[in-house]
């Protein structure tokens, strides 16, 4: 299944972003990133899932993730954090969504001054939306990181820490590991079954730019034979534009 991101959308409410995307060829779902603009909450989802339906489309929720952090060593700023993504999930299951995408948390001044305890906080609250998730049979794809100083699930090893007792699955960003170190071998023969979910989008490996497919230095013709063909494949541009030229890459 293929898909498009609403993060091309951004700068237009979620109604304009989806009546947009319903009208671009060749997409099965569409990934709505649940911020800014583009928010869902208990009441607005409804109007948004008849338009969906309406075009045959499914939906992917990517959760927040650009106001909280599930690895807050304040745990007024966790709590509130997990009950965001809580309700994201909950949305997610009333709308049928194929699964909702999870940024892992990031590192502040504090938690490099406690090292031990982020660790603690952040493998808690990973346990915490697994065990949600599963209640909820929603299931989760939780996203790799690009080069970042506070990012962290960046690299496979991370990844794998990370999953470790959960049954959560992941989101393969393929651009964000371009600007980490390029192993794409290494990250989908550790993770493949665990791949539900797979981000394109190109860069220059320095840059997450998200650039339109062929426009960055990903080899996509040797990407694309190695990407699980039972996992959702999702566009994320910046652009309209971009979107419609990837599609276009993928059809060659």
């Amino acid at each position: 299944m293929l898909g498009a991101s609403t993060s091309c959308l951004a700068d237009k409410s979620l109604g304009v972003a989806l009546h947009k995307l319903t009208k671009v060829d060749g997409l099965d779902f569409v990934e709505i990133v649940n911020e800014g603009y583009h928010v869902l909450d208990e009441h607005n989802y409804r109007l948004h899932l008849e338009v969906l339906e309406c075009h045959g489309l499914k939906s992917i929720i990517h959760a927040p993730f650009s106001d909280v952090n599930i690895a807050s060593l304040n745990e007024r700023i966790r709590r509130t954090s997990l009950e965001i993504i809580f309700e994201t999930l909950k949305i997610a299951q009333n709308m049928g969504s194929l699964l909702v995408v999870l940024h892992p948390g990031h590192r502040s001044p504090l938690s490099g001054r406690f090292p031990k305890a982020y660790e603690k906080v952040h493998k808690r609250s990973l346990e915490e939306i697994d065990k949600i998730a599963q209640r909820l049979d929603v299931k989760v794809g939780l996203e790799n990181m690009p080069t970042f100083p506070i990012l962290d699930g960046q690299t496979v090893e991370r990844m794998s820490e990370f999953l470790d007792g959960t049954d959560l699955y992941v989101t393969f960003d393929v651009g964000h590991l371009n600007t980490v170190n390029g192993e794409f071998n290494h990250f989908i023969d550790t993770l493949g079954d665990r791949i539900i979910h797979v981000h394109l989008h190109d860069n220059d490996g320095k840059s997450d730019s998200h650039l339109a497919l062929g426009e960055g230095n990903i080899q996509w013709e040797k990407i694309l034979k190695l990407l699980p063909r039972r996992a959702t494949w999702g566009l994320e541009m910046k652009r309209i534009e971009d979107l419609e030229k990837s599609i276009k890459f993928l059809k060659r």
